[in-house]
């Protein structure tokens, strides 16, 4: 019966096909003539009348992301009056924009036969945005059959908090300000991997908190839905900013309210947005399936990284081109990189060969300016016309010349392999804002990977060490040499000019000492908690050193508070 659904759909839509492009064709022309005479209401009109009669054919053809991109596009236009000034330009460019991504989506269903309409979400809401409408949640397009909500928190293992009312208090703060440090992360679009455990290590502490209260559903369920996402390499759209931010007051509230917080009930449409990301995934865990079953779901066929895939199609480039593009220059760069390591070795150096790496420069920086990157392209013009100076002069380069040639090119090089992650945008552009310093070099990367790999070792021992003191009734025999491992890897932190950081973990290894080593009755459980977050949050810094990212000194931040909350 679905199958015969299918074929009668995909029949209707290849009966309608050539009308839809025709209609869409008018209602671009009708746009873009009253775009140059703002007082022809008759073309407004006409472009209005051409999405309504979209509207209705989508209807007839069932194809939901459309009826809703035209109906959205409809109240848009209609917004728009005759002689609109230059401040509804944004309406206007959001509806040329809804109608190229409308024609792109008719030949995307065409190849497909299957109808994605959560695909065309971003540019429904990007027409809600303009005009000031609150934009739909990801889960817009997704239905839950059931209402009666399983248990979340069954099977995370989750232990109550000490008995006291200080230690209330202070993990409320402390997984508060472990969640803004997650959000901001995410906003501030930084390791996605670290913001996805930080969410997830909040939300146990949460669930903690609440010991079998409403809300703590909430909390198991983002639990869940952190690990997942993690599990899966799901990504931060602009939906799902949104939700973590909305998510964010019911933290606020376990801090300034107090454990009456707990006893709140959960708003029906958070579950559903949360679920919705579960199902998304695609994941098949025994976990992500027992609370999908119990909505009578299965994960979805067509998981969120498909869906990615998907919508590169319609939007822009995709990563797959500019990765390409970004191979391609690295090619280049290699081939100039060579070139210049002979001229270096004085290996049968040659005059012409300064001719041929500027020729090589000059290309490459036509292709820069191609692609807008006019400051990459400056630089590698002014390096060319160094070389065809230095061949004039009948002369090869002096060495502190080559090194700055050379670190020009690398700079050049840094910025085309990030091409990927970062996009063909003028942040790219300024990666090589300033002159390259020589000791800022390959050399002082493989110190900071030695360190941060180092330190990422000592920090998993010590969690590990902590944990079988526990396990073993507090025999200080597996924590004898930790002290001294953690204040090794404080030389390597100042050595790469990292004092935060190395301040943290001197912190960390006297707390350790005093605390635990020195101390002769047993510690407090508040203090290994503590010690554990101020570890885990170095762990994430780490990482991201590591990874060559900017330093995130939130996380230091709440490493420090975890220490400070306890007095260490």
């Amino acid at each position: 019966m679905v199958q015969s659904s299918l074929a009668t759909k995909s029949q209707s839509f290849d009966l309608v096909k050539n009308e839809i492009e025709q209609t869409i064709k008018q209602a671009e022309s009708s746009l873009e003539r009253f775009q140059e005479n703002r007082e022809s209401g008759e073309d407004l009109q006409n472009c209005v009348d051409y999405l309504n009669q979209l509207r209705g054919i989508f209807i007839l053809v069932e194809l939901r992301g459309g009826t809703l991109l035209c109906q959205e596009a409809v109240t848009l236009a209609n917004d728009v009056p005759v002689g609109a000034n230059d401040d509804k330009n944004i309406l206007l460019t959001s509806l040329n924009s809804a109608l190229f991504i409308l024609r792109r989506y008719v030949e995307y269903y065409q190849q497909q036969r299957e109808d994605h309409p959560e695909l065309l979400l971003p540019v429904i809401n990007e027409l809600r945005e303009a005009r000031r409408e609150k934009p739909y949640p990801e889960s817009c397009f997704f239905e839950l059959t059931h209402h009666d909500h399983p248990e979340f928190c069954e099977g995370l293992g989750l232990k109550p908090p000490q008995e006291n009312d200080s230690g209330y208090d202070v993990l409320a703060r402390r997984m508060r300000l472990t969640y803004q440090v997650a959000l901001l992360g995410v906003l501030r679009e930084r390791n996605e991997v670290v913001s996805k455990k930080l969410f997830a290590r909040s939300a146990r502490g949460f669930a903690r908190l609440c010991e079998g209260q409403p809300m703590g559903q909430l909390w198991c369920l983002l639990a869940l839905v952190s690990d997942t996402m993690l599990d899966r390499a799901m990504g931060f759209s602009k939906a799902r900013k949104r939700l973590l931010m909305s998510v964010e007051k019911y933290t606020r509230d376990f801090v300034y309210v107090g454990e009456a917080a707990a006893a709140k009930e959960v708003p029906d449409d958070l579950i559903k947005d949360l679920i919705y990301l579960l199902y998304r995934s695609g994941s098949a865990n025994p976990e992500i399936t027992r609370v999908l079953s119990a909505y009578q779901l299965a994960p979805a066929e067509f998981p969120d990284a498909i869906l990615e895939a998907h919508s590169r199609r319609l939007y822009g480039p995709g990563t797959d081109v500019l990765r390409s593009l970004s191979e391609a220059l690295q090619e280049e760069l290699n081939q100039l990189k060579d070139k210049l390591d002979i001229i270096e070795r004085g290996i049968e150096p040659d005059l012409a060969e300064l001719a041929s790496i500027a020729d090589a420069l000059d290309r490459l920086a036509n292709t820069l300016q191609m692609l807008d990157l006019n400051r990459l392209a400056g630089i590698s013009r002014e390096e060319a016309g160094k070389l065809r100076q230095w061949e004039e002069e009948n002369r090869l380069p002096e060495e502190d010349e080559l090194y700055r040639l050379a670190d020009s090119v690398l700079g050049v090089e840094d910025a085309v392999m990030q091409i990927v992650t970062r996009g063909i945008t003028s942040e790219t552009d300024a990666l090589l804002g300033s002159e390259r310093k020589r000791e800022e070099s390959i050399y002082l990367q493989e110190a900071i990977w030695v360190v941060a790999d180092e330190a990422r070792s000592a920090l998993t021992l010590a969690k590990r060490a902590i944990t079988a003191f526990i396990e073993s009734d507090y025999d200080k025999l597996h924590l004898a040499n930790l002290p001294a491992t953690l204040r090794s890897i404080w030389g390597g932190l100042q050595m790469i000019n990292d004092p935060v950081a190395a301040e943290v973990i001197a912190r960390v290894a006297g707390s350790i000492q005093d605390r635990l080593l020195d101390a002769r009755e047993a510690p407090a459980m508040q203090v290994l908690e503590a010690l554990a977050d101020a570890l885990t949050s170095l762990e994430y810094y780490i990482e991201g050193v590591g990874h060559h990212e900017d330093r995130n000194l939130d996380l230091l931040k709440l490493a420090q508070t975890s220490l400070d909350d306890v007095g260490l």
